[in-house]
Protein backbone atom coordinates (compact mmCIF):
# COMPACT_ATOMS: atom_id res chain seq x y z
CA UNK A 1 0.00 0.00 0.00
CA UNK A 2 3.09 2.35 0.62
CA UNK A 3 3.57 3.38 -3.21
CA UNK A 4 -0.40 3.56 -3.31
CA UNK A 5 0.01 6.40 -0.46
CA UNK A 6 3.12 7.73 -2.25
CA UNK A 7 0.83 8.11 -5.53
CA UNK A 8 -2.01 10.46 -3.87
CA UNK A 9 0.76 12.21 -1.81
CA UNK A 10 2.14 12.70 -5.54
CA UNK A 11 -1.29 14.28 -6.89
CA UNK A 12 -1.98 16.39 -4.27
CA UNK A 13 1.65 18.17 -4.39
CA UNK A 14 1.06 18.24 -8.14
CA UNK A 15 -2.24 19.50 -7.93
CA UNK A 16 -1.33 22.30 -5.69
CA UNK A 17 1.21 23.45 -7.84
CA UNK A 18 -1.19 23.98 -10.19
CA UNK A 19 -3.78 25.86 -8.49
CA UNK A 20 -1.27 28.04 -7.06
CA UNK A 21 -0.19 28.64 -11.00
CA UNK A 22 -3.49 29.12 -11.35
CA UNK A 23 -4.49 31.96 -9.13
CA UNK A 24 -1.95 34.11 -11.07
CA UNK A 25 -3.04 33.20 -15.07
CA UNK A 26 -4.68 35.70 -16.95
CA UNK A 27 -8.42 34.20 -18.11
CA UNK A 28 -7.13 34.43 -21.82
CA UNK A 29 -3.66 31.96 -20.37
CA UNK A 30 -6.46 29.63 -18.58
CA UNK A 31 -8.68 29.22 -21.50
CA UNK A 32 -5.51 28.49 -23.79
CA UNK A 33 -4.53 26.09 -20.97
CA UNK A 34 -7.41 23.88 -20.82
CA UNK A 35 -7.62 23.90 -24.96
CA UNK A 36 -4.14 22.57 -25.23
CA UNK A 37 -5.01 20.16 -22.52
CA UNK A 38 -8.05 19.57 -24.09
CA UNK A 39 -5.44 18.35 -27.28
CA UNK A 40 -3.46 16.01 -25.09
CA UNK A 41 -6.85 14.78 -23.72
CA UNK A 42 -7.46 13.31 -26.86
CA UNK A 43 -4.65 11.92 -28.19
CA UNK A 44 -4.29 9.79 -24.24
CA UNK A 45 -7.41 8.53 -25.34
CA UNK A 46 -6.98 7.92 -29.00
CA UNK A 47 -3.52 5.81 -27.84
CA UNK A 48 -5.57 3.95 -25.27
CA UNK A 49 -7.62 3.08 -28.00
CA UNK A 50 -5.20 2.06 -30.44
CA UNK A 51 -5.61 -1.89 -29.01
CA UNK A 52 -8.57 -2.26 -28.89
CA UNK A 53 -9.54 -6.11 -30.36
CA UNK A 54 -13.18 -6.51 -29.46
CA UNK A 55 -15.20 -3.99 -31.21
CA UNK A 56 -18.10 -4.63 -30.27
CA UNK A 57 -17.55 -5.25 -26.81
CA UNK A 58 -16.74 -1.30 -27.04
CA UNK A 59 -19.88 -0.30 -28.83
CA UNK A 60 -22.27 -2.54 -27.01
CA UNK A 61 -20.50 -1.72 -23.53
CA UNK A 62 -20.80 1.94 -24.66
CA UNK A 63 -24.13 2.00 -25.82
CA UNK A 64 -25.45 -0.46 -23.09
CA UNK A 65 -23.80 2.14 -20.79
CA UNK A 66 -25.06 5.45 -22.18
CA UNK A 67 -28.69 3.87 -21.55
CA UNK A 68 -28.11 3.09 -17.95
CA UNK A 69 -26.12 6.56 -17.65
CA UNK A 70 -29.35 8.24 -19.16
CA UNK A 71 -31.96 6.98 -17.57
CA UNK A 72 -30.26 6.99 -13.56
CA UNK A 73 -29.22 10.52 -14.40
CA UNK A 74 -25.71 10.11 -13.75
CA UNK A 75 -24.65 13.41 -14.72
CA UNK A 76 -27.85 15.36 -13.15
CA UNK A 77 -26.85 13.77 -9.84
CA UNK A 78 -23.28 13.66 -9.63
CA UNK A 79 -23.64 17.65 -10.60
CA UNK A 80 -26.11 18.84 -8.12
CA UNK A 81 -24.58 16.91 -5.63
CA UNK A 82 -21.27 18.80 -6.17
CA UNK A 83 -23.11 22.31 -6.30
CA UNK A 84 -24.92 21.30 -3.28
CA UNK A 85 -21.42 20.53 -1.45
CA UNK A 86 -19.80 23.73 -2.80
CA UNK A 87 -22.30 25.92 -3.23
CA UNK A 88 -21.18 27.73 0.40
CA UNK A 89 -17.88 28.11 -0.58
CA UNK A 90 -17.86 28.66 -4.54
CA UNK A 91 -19.74 30.97 -7.04
CA UNK A 92 -23.45 29.09 -8.53
CA UNK A 93 -22.46 26.38 -11.94
CA UNK A 94 -18.92 26.22 -10.22
CA UNK A 95 -20.01 22.21 -8.60
CA UNK A 96 -20.34 21.52 -12.27
CA UNK A 97 -17.51 22.52 -13.25
CA UNK A 98 -15.16 21.00 -10.28
CA UNK A 99 -17.06 17.84 -10.71
CA UNK A 100 -15.88 17.53 -14.22
CA UNK A 101 -12.40 18.12 -13.27
CA UNK A 102 -12.51 15.67 -10.78
CA UNK A 103 -13.58 13.26 -12.99
CA UNK A 104 -11.97 13.45 -16.10
CA UNK A 105 -8.53 13.79 -13.56
CA UNK A 106 -9.69 10.64 -12.36
CA UNK A 107 -10.09 8.83 -15.78
CA UNK A 108 -7.07 10.52 -17.16
CA UNK A 109 -4.72 9.25 -14.05
CA UNK A 110 -6.44 5.74 -13.87
CA UNK A 111 -7.68 4.31 -16.61
CA UNK A 112 -4.94 2.59 -18.00
CA UNK A 113 -3.23 -0.91 -18.50
CA UNK A 114 -0.37 0.65 -15.82
CA UNK A 115 -2.99 1.64 -13.19
CA UNK A 116 -4.49 -2.01 -13.03
CA UNK A 117 -1.57 -4.19 -13.90
CA UNK A 118 1.18 -2.34 -11.90
CA UNK A 119 -1.67 -2.34 -8.54
CA UNK A 120 -1.63 -6.06 -9.29
CA UNK A 121 1.75 -6.41 -9.44
CA UNK A 122 2.34 -4.61 -6.08
CA UNK A 123 -0.44 -6.51 -4.71
CA UNK A 124 0.77 -10.15 -5.96
CA UNK A 125 4.48 -9.79 -6.02
CA UNK A 126 5.22 -7.03 -3.70
CA UNK A 127 6.61 -5.40 -6.57
CA UNK A 128 6.24 -1.32 -6.74
CA UNK A 129 8.31 -0.21 -9.83
CA UNK A 130 5.14 0.54 -12.01
CA UNK A 131 3.00 2.30 -9.33
CA UNK A 132 5.99 4.80 -8.68
CA UNK A 133 6.77 5.55 -12.00
CA UNK A 134 3.12 6.54 -12.33
CA UNK A 135 3.37 8.43 -9.36
CA UNK A 136 5.93 10.61 -11.06
CA UNK A 137 3.94 10.64 -14.11
CA UNK A 138 0.52 12.19 -12.13
CA UNK A 139 2.77 14.96 -10.09
CA UNK A 140 3.61 16.27 -13.48
CA UNK A 141 0.26 16.11 -15.22
CA UNK A 142 -1.64 17.33 -11.91
CA UNK A 143 -0.17 20.39 -12.28
CA UNK A 144 -0.95 21.47 -15.68
CA UNK A 145 -4.59 20.09 -14.93
CA UNK A 146 -5.18 21.96 -12.07
CA UNK A 147 -3.87 24.60 -13.30
CA UNK A 148 -6.51 24.75 -16.01
CA UNK A 149 -9.44 23.08 -14.49
CA UNK A 150 -9.42 23.98 -10.53
CA UNK A 151 -9.70 22.19 -7.51
CA UNK A 152 -11.89 19.74 -8.82
CA UNK A 153 -8.43 17.52 -9.98
CA UNK A 154 -7.24 17.27 -5.39
CA UNK A 155 -10.52 14.72 -5.13
CA UNK A 156 -8.58 12.66 -7.73
CA UNK A 157 -6.25 11.72 -5.40
CA UNK A 158 -8.57 10.43 -3.38
CA UNK A 159 -10.26 8.32 -6.01
CA UNK A 160 -6.34 7.05 -6.48
CA UNK A 161 -6.52 6.13 -3.13
CA UNK A 162 -9.17 3.92 -3.06
CA UNK A 163 -9.17 2.38 -6.45
CA UNK A 164 -5.28 1.28 -6.46
CA UNK A 165 -5.50 0.46 -2.88
CA UNK A 166 -8.44 -1.37 -2.98
CA UNK A 167 -7.13 -3.56 -6.16
CA UNK A 168 -3.67 -3.61 -4.45
CA UNK A 169 -5.75 -5.57 -1.33
CA UNK A 170 -8.15 -7.67 -3.19
CA UNK A 171 -5.17 -8.59 -5.55
CA UNK A 172 -5.18 -11.99 -4.86
CA UNK A 173 -9.18 -12.51 -5.47
CA UNK A 174 -9.26 -10.28 -8.22
CA UNK A 175 -6.00 -11.45 -10.30
CA UNK A 176 -7.82 -14.77 -11.72
CA UNK A 177 -10.74 -12.47 -13.30
CA UNK A 178 -9.13 -10.19 -14.93
CA UNK A 179 -7.18 -11.49 -17.74
CA UNK A 180 -4.94 -9.66 -20.11
CA UNK A 181 -8.13 -9.42 -22.70
CA UNK A 182 -10.45 -7.54 -20.00
CA UNK A 183 -7.74 -5.09 -19.50
CA UNK A 184 -7.65 -3.98 -22.71
CA UNK A 185 -11.19 -3.74 -23.01
CA UNK A 186 -11.72 -1.95 -20.22
CA UNK A 187 -8.88 0.58 -21.40
CA UNK A 188 -10.41 0.71 -24.80
CA UNK A 189 -13.66 1.78 -23.51
CA UNK A 190 -12.16 4.18 -20.26
CA UNK A 191 -10.17 5.70 -23.51
CA UNK A 192 -13.15 6.97 -25.56
CA UNK A 193 -14.79 8.44 -22.35
CA UNK A 194 -11.40 10.58 -22.17
CA UNK A 195 -12.09 11.20 -26.01
CA UNK A 196 -15.02 12.73 -25.10
CA UNK A 197 -13.65 14.61 -22.77
CA UNK A 198 -10.78 15.70 -25.16
CA UNK A 199 -13.52 17.39 -27.11
CA UNK A 200 -15.74 18.35 -24.44
CA UNK A 201 -12.69 20.61 -23.32
CA UNK A 202 -12.09 22.06 -27.05
CA UNK A 203 -15.75 23.28 -26.83
CA UNK A 204 -16.61 20.81 -29.93
CA UNK A 205 -19.08 19.15 -28.01
CA UNK A 206 -21.00 18.97 -25.10
CA UNK A 207 -20.97 15.44 -24.21
CA UNK A 208 -22.85 13.92 -20.63
CA UNK A 209 -19.46 11.77 -20.14
CA UNK A 210 -20.62 11.38 -16.46
CA UNK A 211 -23.47 8.80 -18.14
CA UNK A 212 -20.89 6.99 -19.68
CA UNK A 213 -19.38 5.34 -17.00
CA UNK A 214 -21.91 2.57 -16.08
CA UNK A 215 -20.13 1.63 -19.62
CA UNK A 216 -17.05 0.03 -17.27
CA UNK A 217 -19.41 -2.14 -15.57
CA UNK A 218 -20.58 -3.54 -18.66
CA UNK A 219 -17.27 -4.73 -20.44
CA UNK A 220 -17.09 -7.78 -18.74
CA UNK A 221 -20.54 -9.13 -19.12
CA UNK A 222 -19.94 -7.89 -22.73
CA UNK A 223 -16.64 -9.34 -23.03
CA UNK A 224 -18.28 -13.36 -21.97
CA UNK A 225 -21.23 -12.43 -24.40
CA UNK A 226 -18.83 -11.65 -27.45
CA UNK A 227 -16.69 -14.56 -26.41
CA UNK A 228 -19.82 -16.84 -25.99
CA UNK A 229 -21.13 -16.19 -29.48
CA UNK A 230 -17.26 -16.85 -30.57
CA UNK A 231 -17.03 -13.41 -31.82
Amino acid sequence: MFAVIVNTITILIGASVGLLLRKGLPESVSDAMMKGLGLCTIFIGIQGMIEEEYILVLILSTIVGIVIGELLDVDGHINRAAERLTSRFSGKGEGAKIAQAFVTSCLIMNVGAMTIVGSLDAGLRGNFSMLYTKSLLDLISGIPMAAAMGVGVMGSALFTLVFQGGIVLLAEYIAPYLSETLIKELVCTGSLMILAIGFNMLGVTKLKVLNYLPGLLVVPLALKLMQALGF
